[in-house]
């Protein structure tokens, strides 16, 4: 045995390895397959794919104005205002520090209850909708930033209610699976739009009176954001696109961190002073940050976001803002922890995985700690893949995540110097691998076709999550109810040809017992003077019985070719 063999295997028979069910430490339902060390190369794998979220969310947060207020008459969104764009430069270095330590927590708990291999961090696409839809540009909507962040709050405390009796896994199996594959595919396109733009992208797209949008990458833009010099000859436009090619590149070659490096490549580029497209240009606000750039190792404390919360909720807007935060975290978490489940090995057949109530619990946790920091709603993160494929099975690989985050609290000048044509392409790549979900869409059947297809389109056309949702359930209602009505009244003589081809409204294999968490059930059990047995010991059992009869008819079946191939006479042996 070699060193780490031994390591391995001491790890795996001690009460540490027990509680983590690392393979052979003899724990009940252990993860087959999962070492120590493979656990902590898989958390840092994750970390890798991850580390992005910390310039990237600075940056969107940052764009929506954060507390800094525009005091300017002339200047409806301050852009040019020198005091506010002060403002917003601490503002960004807050959100680095916040992102960090939200994104440390938060996965530190999904290791340490849930004991998953996954990652949270404030969501992509929520923390867009939070910016650009219910705070508007430096807060040119009518809800204030310290409200939204309020109503995220509110929608953790929610969140755990709903955990705890078991209403988030009920809503999830409820919602069409059409309309759940589409909404992370319009999520994508959602993203791709604002990594094409200039306030958080690579510029490539602008303002056209003509047309609503149109090609831009211009060096110079007038207050409506419209081209004042020729296009594409924005020298951060190019840059921009370059990192977007480095990134790809890698990806094709399986490079571990390909975002991380393409963000990397372009910002060091970007970090030079008096080039074209450096991020510290001879200005007020350039030195400044060049000044905090140059301390590399510091701890920037959160100045302006600290529990910054007004529960003052007198605006419709903002409760719509909230049932989409709830709604729309209920989809994304849900759906990325199932499919992570299912991606690592450790999802039943009735629909569940281990430690599914504590991960809901884990998540609507760091909602409510997350708000306090300022930062829009935390989610499971998909990058949480990039671990297991590295072989991470348990939360020792979520706990090696966190500590790296807590490491990155320290280098806040380095996280908060990356500039939107470094992140932008991360953006967009992360939105191409978003939408290739739409595969996984029923396009065969027009009931499930159309109301995916308008949760797509119109995500990034109305620059709205919840006007996609909305789009996509009501046509969903509209369109199957009229069908069904027709069906009920005419006896089933009037149905469309292809009924057969739809999928079923409902998940097969949903009851409602097994969407009830373990307590609930225990007390139920207690109350009818029954013994409880976990439902999850249940099926394993069941499957393991399933794969060794599989294995006995396999082994049958190859004799009863081998004895015909031969006649039925013995093979002679020499």
């Amino acid at each position: 045995m070699t060193f780490f063999d031994r390591m391995n295997h001491s790890v795996a028979t001690s009460k540490f390895g027990k509680y983590f069910r690392l393979d052979g430490s003899g724990a009940r339902r252990e993860r087959a397959g999962s070492k120590f060390t493979t656990e902590v190369r898989a958390g840092l794998t994750t970390f890798v794919a991850m580390a992005y979220i910390i310039s990237v969310n600075s940056l969107i947060v940052t764009d929506s104005g954060g507390t800094c207020v525009c005091t300017s008459t002339t200047d409806p969104v301050c852009l040019t205002d020198e005091a506010y764009n002060k403002c917003l430069a601490t503002l960004k270095l807050d959100m680095v520090t916040a992102t960090a330590a939200i994104a440390c927590f938060s996965t530190l708990l999904m290791g340490l209850f849930a004991n998953l291999p996954i990652g949270l961090a404030p969501g992509m696409g929520l923390n867009a909708y939070f910016a650009y839809t219910v705070v508007g540009f430096h807060g040119s909507n009518k809800i204030k930033y310290e409200t939204a962040v309020a109503a995220v709050f509110i929608e953790g405390i929610l969140f755990i209610l709903l955990s705890l009796f078991g209403v988030r896994q009920w809503l999830a199996r409820l919602i069409p699976q059409s309309i759940k594959i589409a909404t992370g595919a319009g999520i994508g396109l959602y993203l791709c739009f604002i990594g094409l733009q200039s306030s958080a992208g690579i510029g490539l797209i602008g303002n056209d009176n003509a047309t609503l949008v149109g090609l831009a990458g211009c060096a110079e833009k007038d207050k409506d954001g419209l081209c004042l010099s020729p296009r594409m000859e924005s020298p951060t436009t190019w840059i921009g696109l370059f990192g977007f090619v480095i990134i790809s590149v890698c990806l094709l070659f399986r490079v571990k961190g390909a975002v991380l490096i393409g963000i990397l490549v372009v910002s060091i580029m970007s970090w030079f002073r008096n080039t074209s497209f450096t991020y510290f240009p001879d200005t007020p606000t350039g030195d400044a940050k060049f000044e905090f750039f140059k301390k590399v190792v510091t701890f920037h404390p959160i100045q302006t976001t600290m529990a910054k919360m007004d529960f003052t909720l007198d605006n419709t807007e903002i409760w719509i803002a909230l049932i989409t935060f709830l709604y729309v975290d209920i989809m994304d978490t849900t759906g990325t922890l199932y499919s992570m489940a299912k991606f690592g090995g450790y999802m039943y057949k009735n629909g569940d995985f281990d430690g599914s109530t504590a991960a809901f619990l884990c998540d609507a946790t760091s909602i409510t700690v997350g708000a306090v920091f300022g930062v829009p709603p935390v989610t499971a993160f998909v990058e949480s893949g990039a671990g297991i494929t590295e072989g991470g099975r348990t939360g020792i690989t979520s706990i090696t995540t966190a500590f790296f985050f807590f490491i990155s609290l320290f280098f806040a000048p380095i996280f908060a110097s990356f500039p939107p044509w470094a992140t932008g392409p991360a953006l967009m790549v992360v939105g191409s691998m978003m939408v290739k979900s739409v595969r996984s869409i029923n396009w065969d059947y027009v009931g499930d076709a159309i109301p995916a297809f308008l949760t797509i389109a119109l995500m990034p056309l109305s620059y709205s999550i919840a006007y996609g949702l909305i789009a996509g359930i009501g046509s969903y209602a509209a369109i199957n109810g009229i069908v069904y009505i027709l069906e009920l009244i005419s006896g089933g003589r009037i149905a469309p040809e292809d009924k057969d081809l739809r999928e079923p409204w409902i998940t097969e294999g949903f009851t409602w017992g097994n969407v009830l968490p373990g307590w609930i059930q225990k007390l139920v059990c207690k109350a009818r003077g029954e013994i409880y047995v976990d439902p999850l010991d249940v099926i394993e059992e069941e499957e393991r019985l399933e794969r060794e009869a599989a294995m006995a008819a396999e082994h049958t079946d190859a004799k009863i070719d081998v004895d015909h191939h031969h006649g039925g006479h013995e093979i002679p042996k020499y």
